[in-house]
């Protein structure tokens, strides 16, 4: 099997850290508001601090997540530790127009059959036949694998 990598993809470290540092203030700003509210309203406070905790342990999720990359082949899409989103012959069609529903500076994928889904926050997600690529990564990057993932369902089907 040929492994050559066709194209990647690598979180902005601008655009990452400030990601991260979004959900890390949101999450101190809500545990903030949750130690510093009024005593009678207890149940609020604990929402306020469960919803800070998340926000906290999310924005580790996507420092962890974005300090991977992603790599096409002429066989498949698979993040830089291995792990295979999708293989390129399972690609149906890719939207990356301006009105297409998905991840920011990104494009997403039609897949020919259903996976489990997924999510590595600010990089990629997956969900039954749709897989979307971006959040934190450079358009130019994002642009120039859809242009290559184009390419191959055109060789593909001629």
């Amino acid at each position: 099997m040929d492994d050559n990598v066709l194209a990647r993809l690598h979180a902005s470290p601008i655009r990452r850290w400030l990601g991260v540092g979004m959900l890390g203030v949101l999450g101190a700003a809500l545990i903030w508001l949750a130690l510093s509210g009024p005593a009678q309203q207890g149940w609020a406070r604990a929402l306020l601090a469960l919803a800070g905790l998340a926000a906290v342990a999310l924005g580790d999720v996507m420092r962890r997540a974005t300090a991977h990359g992603l790599e096409l082949t002429r066989y498949a899409l698979r993040d830089s530790s291995g792990r295979v989103l999708a293989e390129v012959d399972q690609i149906v069609r890719v939207h990356r127009g301006v009105f297409a529903f998905k991840p920011s500076n990104g494009f997403k994928l039609t897949l020919s059959r259903a996976h489990d889904a997924a999510w590595m926050p600010g990089l990629w997600w997956r969900f039954g036949r749709q897989l979307g690529v971006g959040g934190v990564i450079p358009g130019t990057q994002a642009k120039y694998m859809a242009e290559v993932l184009e390419h191959l369902i055109a060789e593909r089907g001629a």
